[in-house]
């Protein structure tokens, strides 16, 4: 792979209009679900990012027809499906890997799939997915790196999780959908791309209900038919442009998006001091005065999401007093201040806590990507900084943004990605 940078001259206000893209998180546990169909099935807005590059190869690779227009639709065909082996090589591209154990034990019965990669922030086990599996009937074996699962037959039963866990909601439910009676999911999480998820799976003759909820129930269908839906917009990203619209002092309309969702991260701008609006589908950041800092504990939604920390503490650097941030979802979601303290940010870490003392400027420097949240973080951080800041190891961010700089640009920022020699 041909490795690439982004220099960034920072210190150029963003202005103008901007349209967020689908959800990776709904997508990412959307074209899994399509394994469950006995028919085709029409997608659309669905992102061009290589997570999902990733997953329409292992579906190729699994015997399913796909054909995949960007920024049109995407057509599953998985008729042809006659494979449960997810190997190694397949799997580590994408944490949401995981998520064909709970569609191919849906679809088959079985599934022999390898441990998930993604990015590295932490302990992520999945013990309540395996646990969640075993409740319905399942036999769960974790051999040689590959976690084997079959059922002579899933049996709809209640499901409890120790703890809120997104992935092993929707492995839960992928694997439900179609087992003989009735599921109930307790403490089960509420993200938006849940509710979406959940959505999909309706649309394809699914019987859910309580989707938002902590109690999910499920009555198993014996077939699911095909189905033509579009996945919500992105949260995530969502919250990254409003961040780098604070963050340069712009004032930028998001266009495409549904502002409930992002409550949490407007009430900590509003506390900031930026001026945040919104209308049916649209969001306004304008910055009216200078940085506030904040207090941030990430929380499961609608708490504070821990996909905008990152970005958010790349904000906090040079808000006026001192921020401390909690991380309380992943334990190794920190790595990206070191870079920031590169270019001249004051943090302290301490375990699961970020002390951020404001600066009056951050520098251009050359850093590097840890994980995908990470590269959003330094992009905010460049995008502020006096200077250029070169960003390496964009793989990162490219499993998870679709055409960020681009959109960057459009919006008046000076942003370019470069071959490394």
């Amino acid at each position: 792979m041909r490795q690439e940078r982004l220099k960034i001259w920072g210190g150029n206000a963003l202005e103008g209009k901007v349209r967020v893209s689908g959800g990776k998180n709904t997508s990412v546990a959307v074209i899994p679900a399509v394994l469950l169909s006995d028919q085709p099935c029409t997608i659309e807005n669905i992102p061009d990012i290589e997570d999902v590059h990733a997953l329409v190869q292992i579906l190729k690779n699994l015997g399913a027809k796909v054909s995949y227009e960007p920024g049109v639709n995407m057509v599953i065909d998985p008729r042809g499906v006659d494979d449960w082996h997810v190997g190694y090589h397949d799997a580590k591209k994408l944490r949401a890997s995981y998520y064909l154990i709970g569609a191919l034990l849906g679809r088959f019965g079985k599934a022999n799939v390898a441990f998930p990669g993604g990015c590295k922030i932490g302990s992520r086990p999945i013990d309540e997915h395996l646990k969640g599996f075993r409740a319905l009937g399942a036999e769960v074996e974790e051999r040689a790196g590959m976690i084997v699962a079959q059922a002579k037959e899933l049996t709809g039963t209640d499901v409890f999780f120790d703890i809120v866990t997104v992935g092993g909601t929707i492995n839960v439910m992928l694997a439900a959908v179609k087992a003989k009676g009735t599921t109930i999911i307790y403490n089960a999480a509420k993200e938006p791309h849940i509710v979406d998820l959940a959505n999909f799976l309706n649309s394809m003759g699914a019987k859910i209900k309580g989707a938002g909820t902590d109690v999910i129930r499920i009555r198993g269908q014996e077939s699911l038919h095909g189905t033509t839906y579009a996945v919500i917009p992105d949260q995530i990203e969502t919250g990254t442009l409003m961040i780098a619209a604070a963050a340069t002092h712009g004032d930028v309309e998001i266009l495409g998006c549904i502002p409930t969702h992002m409550e949490a991260l407007t009430a900590k701008l509003l506390e900031m001091g930026v001026h945040v609006s919104d209308s049916d589908d649209a969001i306004r950041v304008k910055m009216m005065r200078a940085h506030r800092a904040v207090n941030i504990k990430t929380q499961v939604y609608p708490g504070f999401p821990t996909d905008l920390q990152q970005p958010m503490s790349a904000l906090l650097t040079t808000a006026h007093g001192t921020s401390l941030i909690q991380e309380t979802i992943f334990d190794q979601r920190f790595k990206h201040l070191d870079e920031m303290i590169r270019m001249g940010a004051n943090v302290k870490v301490m375990g699961r806590n970020a002390i951020i003392e404001g600066v009056p400027q951050l520098y251009g420097a050359p850093v590097n990507v840890t994980d995908l949240r990470a590269g959003a973080a330094l992009i905010v951080a460049g995008l502020m900084a006096s200077g250029i800041t070169e960003i390496y190891e964009l793989e990162y961010i490219d499993r998870g943004y679709e055409h960020l700089e681009e959109k960057l640009r459009n919006l008046g920022a000076h942003i370019e990605r470069e071959p490394v020699d």
